[in-house]
Formats: structure tokens, sequence, C-alpha cells
């Protein structure tokens, strides 16, 4: 059994819901976990996690709408409302930091970052996090909670990982991992597989460069990690869906 751990599946990026869920499951990728993080798609993606058993549902709101002009707070409220109603939402995410352009405004991603870990503090779920360009300040802030979750797509150094690991949290690996350039791989060979989650970021991201990425290519990330460290796939897959259980622990995949 694969799970990947993030993906985007919104109507704009795929017109056949039912082909994309068939051939995930026909290559071994059992279940899927939607990040939705624009109020904009809460409403279908919740209708998407109603439809399918094996589809579940992270909810937040990006760290791109900590603007001067939109009013997150509100948007809070109602997203605490919807998980309260929805057993199927399990995570928080993704949110966090994105320093890498210029025209943001740091504080207001900050605190709308916080407002939300202080949500899933208070709701006992896990956190997804998205950082770029901002490490420091994303583990001055998750040092100052006791939570869990996972870094989405990282991609940093070896000692940054062991802050992650070090603070309770697992490491989203997707398609980056095969590019020829990744120095992922390194990472990877010193810690192994049990801080290692697997996603694929869909539509973002494929291991096949430049192409439109799909949940059922968890199974060609699983495959390059198996030759990676010298493991079978079904290891691969073992150990990574063991990860995601004990970050959704109240949750039976």
């Amino acid at each position: 059994m694969l799970i990947d751990t993030h993906c985007h599946l919104n109507l704009e990026y795929y017109d056949d819901m039912e082909k994309i869920i068939d051939e995930s499951k026909q290559n071994n990728v059992n279940h899927l976990i939607v990040s939705s993080c624009d109020p904009v798609n809460w409403e279908e993606n919740i209708n998407l996690i109603n439809k399918y058993k094996n589809v579940y549902l992270n909810i937040s709101l990006h760290h791109e709408l900590a603007k001067n002009n939109f009013n997150y707070d509100i948007y809070l409220e109602k997203m605490k409302h919807i998980i309260k109603n929805n057993k199927k939402i399990i995570a928080i995410g993704e949110i966090g930091l994105d320093y890498h352009y210029e025209d943001i405004n740091k504080e207001k991603q900050k605190d709308l970052f916080i407002k939300q870990i202080k949500i899933a503090q208070d709701i006992n779920l896990p956190i997804v996090i998205h950082t770029r360009d901002a490490t420091k300040d994303t583990i001055d802030i998750l040092k100052k909670f006791d939570i869990k979750g996972i870094i989405h797509c990282f991609s940093g150094s070896l000692e940054t990982a062991k802050e992650y690991i070090k603070l309770g949290f697992y490491l989203g690996i997707g398609g980056v991992v095969t590019f020829k350039n990744s120095k992922l791989k390194e990472v990877i060979k010193e810690i192994g597989l049990d801080h290692i989650v697997l996603e694929t970021d869909s539509p973002y991201l494929s291991p096949y460069r430049g192409e439109k990425n799909y949940p059922k290519n968890i199974s060609v990330i699983a495959e390059y990690l198996a030759n990676l460290l010298n493991l079978t796939k079904e290891e691969v897959a073992l150990i990574t869906s063991e990860n995601v259980k004990k970050v959704y622990n109240n949750v039976n995949f």
C-alpha cells in the first residue's frame, strides 16, 4: 500500500477524477490526501472526499492569502466550523512561510501561520507545512509549539532535516528527488526512511520533468527510493505508509 500525502485534485487541473482515482489504485496508491488551501476550492474538495472513500483532506489558508487587503480571520472561523463537521478532514495544511518573492508581508504570513498552528493544537490535528526561503523563521515558530506534522516538499540540507525531525516532523518527499541534480538523494541516504512520507504535489513536480503530475506517480517515487536505498519497493511502501499512520494517528488507512 502506498499513500500520496499531498496532491491538489481540483477540476481546473483534472477533468476525469474517476480516472485519476482508478489509475492510482492500479499503481497500488491506495489513499490520497488532498491539500485544499484556498476557500475557493473548499466546497469542491469536500465533495470529492465525500464521494471517494480513499480520499482525505487537509484544509487551510495558504500563505499567499496573507495580504493587507484580505481578512483571513473570517475564513479561519469558517474553517474551524468545516473541520468540526467532517471527520475526513485530517490535518491543517498546507500552511507556512514563503519569502521567495519580494512583494510579500512577512509579519502577516507569520500571523496567519501561528493562528493556524493554534487551531490545529486546539482540535488535535497535525499540520502540513510549506516553507521556502524561510527556514529559520519556520523553525523558530515551531519550537514554540508541541505539535507534529509534515514538511511538505522538503528540499533542505541534512542539518535542516535533522532539525525538523527533532521537532517531531516527517519530511514529504516527491518527484524532485528523482531529478538529476537533486541534493535530496544524499540527505535521504543519511537519514533513511524512518521520517519520510511520500507525496506528489500533483499536478506539480512530476518525476517526468515538464509533464503534469498524477497521484499514481507515487509508485515511481517509491521505486526510485528503493533503488537508492537498496530496498524493495514493498519495503519502501510499508515503511512510508506506517509513517503516515504515525502522523495521522486518528485515521484508519
